[in-house]
């Protein structure tokens, strides 16, 4: 949320938590603040969304960055989140990484264990969204932080558990009716069927949506529906 769209207030009632842009790949203080405002008034938990500085790719492009790099470039975010936040006297629930950023944590331990190390200075009680089975899941159960493991509901698996890539065909789900199968089978079975048609088991305590897609709003509310009508309460981790 908070990336340009225009949607929050649409989405934000079919939600538990969002995921707010803070400056990195899009974003500002003017934009941190609206959403925080329009999460607040539909009880719904906000985290933190850094990313890479790189507005020109929207943060979906990998960079060479040393840990300590890493480490500045999300304490700098983040606080900047944080300020908002206390002002309008809301409580940060979670942190979760970003595009490239996110994808690059998780498969690079060096980098997760700084992130960790980075919220562990912060805030010990912070929960960490990660994909699930990844490095950066693995770093903060070892560090003690809270974490969430995250699934997709509009992105396609690989046989290994992880995400299609972007650039590949078929790597966003585009159809209401696949999105919900893939988020009911995610929450009923733990279990997700990849690109190739097989079934990987995948542990899962979040679903994200991406609030950018062309049918954010749409996928939202059948989502909101299709658990409602599977007695799936929705409620923050």
């Amino acid at each position: 949320m908070g990336e340009g769209m225009g949607n929050e207030a649409y989405i934000m009632p079919f939600i538990s938590s969002a995921n707010i842009a803070c400056g990195g790949h899009t974003g500002n203080a003017d934009s941190i603040k609206r959403t925080i405002e329009i999460a607040v008034k539909n009880n719904v938990a906000i985290g933190a969304h850094p990313s890479y500085n790189d507005k020109e790719n929207f943060g979906r492009v990998s960079q060479f960055i040393s840990v300590l790099e890493l480490a500045e470039l999300i304490a700098e975010q983040f606080y900047q989140f944080e300020k908002i936040a206390n002002q309008l006297g809301a409580p940060i629930h979670h942190v979760k990484l970003h595009g490239a950023l996110y994808n690059d944590c998780a498969k690079d331990a060096s980098l997760s264990k700084m992130f960790i190390q980075t919220m562990q200075a912060i805030d010990p009680t912070l929960i960490i969204y990660g994909l699930s089975g990844s490095e950066t899941i693995q770093e903060a159960l070892m560090a003690g932080q809270p974490f969430a493991r995250e699934a997709f509901a509009d992105r396609s698996y690989q046989n290994n558990g992880q995400l299609t890539p972007r650039h590949l065909d078929h790597a966003m789900i585009e159809e209401v009716d696949q999105v919900i199968h893939q988020v009911t089978h995610l929450i009923k079975e733990q279990k997700v069927i990849s690109l190739q048609g097989d079934v990987i088991d995948l542990k899962v305590d979040t679903i994200c949506i991406h609030g950018d897609g062309p049918n954010a709003i749409l996928f939202s509310e059948a989502i909101f529906d299709a658990l409602n009508n599977n007695n799936i309460e929705i409620k923050k981790y």
